[in-house]
């Protein structure tokens, strides 16, 4: 198959809403669906197959050639992609680097980018300091529960691109919906949780954390976001004047494709699937030609060379 469509791992952590289900079209059963990994190889929530397989075990079955020459050397499956439901304040966390999680979690670290699907008005987020602080007056205004007062407030917008990289603290606010694009992790060290009595890792986040203030909006003219680890691009067809799109999947990577909106039909040699908003699509490296007819806001991910 060239063509995979995929079936999110679905996660009820407790600032979730029910958007993803309601709007998205996700399968839950729970009350809670804070989050969908609408792309995954991850042990903790792997994407499956209609099949009931789960794409780790298909690449493995297939060979890595299908996630194309760019990701022959690549420790571990190298990204994932999730759907985020913040019905509330997601908890302020921070991600480590490769270096320091290889070494403390054995897994790799976190490279993340969050683009904006819907946000209330009054909707924020956290990324970074407003200022320079030091060692000392982080871990005191964690004490006195004062950290807010120093974290960089951006007042979210639908199609925001934001970078998070490893080391910038960082929270998402109620209310917000976004894609998250990240490196293939699931290490987060959480500094504060709103009294949600799960563990914080206020040591591991000291040795990690950047002090200073970083620019975290994403301004890129050529793609959506590009950097180390991927390459989004993202796609529109209004149906009436744009209606078709299309492009290659060569040796280099495959293509990840997530439908934000829309309904039509998505091809790639012989096979054809009807999409719709909330699916997501893998088509393996070297797959050639490829088409999407109808229309779609969809946003388009590959793999740069190391």
């Amino acid at each position: 198959m060239a063509i995979l469509k995929l079936k999110p791992a679905c996660k009820d952590y407790p600032w979730g809403g029910r958007r993803l289900a309601e709007e998205f079209g996700v399968e839950y059963d729970k009350k809670i669906l804070a989050e969908a990994w609408i792309l995954s190889c991850h042990p903790d929530g792997a994407s499956t197959l209609e099949s009931g397989e789960t794409l780790a075990d298909y690449i493995k079955q297939h060979s890595a050639k299908i996630l194309g020459a760019n990701c022959q050397n690549l420790r571990d499956f190298p990204i994932l992609i999730k759907f985020i439901d913040a019905k509330a304040n997601l908890s302020v966390q921070v991600h480590p680097p490769d270096d320091y999680a290889l070494i403390h979690e054995g897994q790799l670290g976190k490279m993340e980018m969050w683009y904006i699907l819907d946000a209330e008005e009054d909707s924020v987020l956290w990324c970074g300091f407003n200022k320079k602080i030091s060692r000392d007056e982080f871990i005191t205004r964690i004490k006195d529960n004062s950290l807010a007062e120093v974290l960089n407030e951006v007042h979210a917008k639908r199609g925001d691109v934001i970078f998070i990289p490893p080391g910038t603290v960082h929270a998402i606010g109620k209310e917000i919906l976004t894609v998250e694009i990240q490196t293939n992790s699931n290490i987060t060290y959480r500094i504060y949780d709103y009294g949600r009595n799960r563990p914080l890792h206020i040591s591991q986040a000291l040795d990690v954390t950047n002090f200073n203030p970083i620019d975290v909006r994403g301004e890129n003219y050529q793609h959506l976001a590009a950097c180390d680890y991927f390459v989004v691009d993202k796609l529109i067809l209004d149906g009436k004047f744009l209606s078709e799109a299309r492009g290659t999947v060569d040796e280099k990577t495959f293509l990840s494709i997530v439908i934000i909106d829309g309904e039509g039909k998505i091809s790639c040699g012989d096979e054809e699937f009807s999409y719709r908003k909330g699916d997501s699509y893998f088509i393996t490296a070297n797959a050639g030609d490829w088409k999407i007819k109808g229309t779609c806001h969809a946003l388009l991910t590959t793999v740069p060379p190391l």
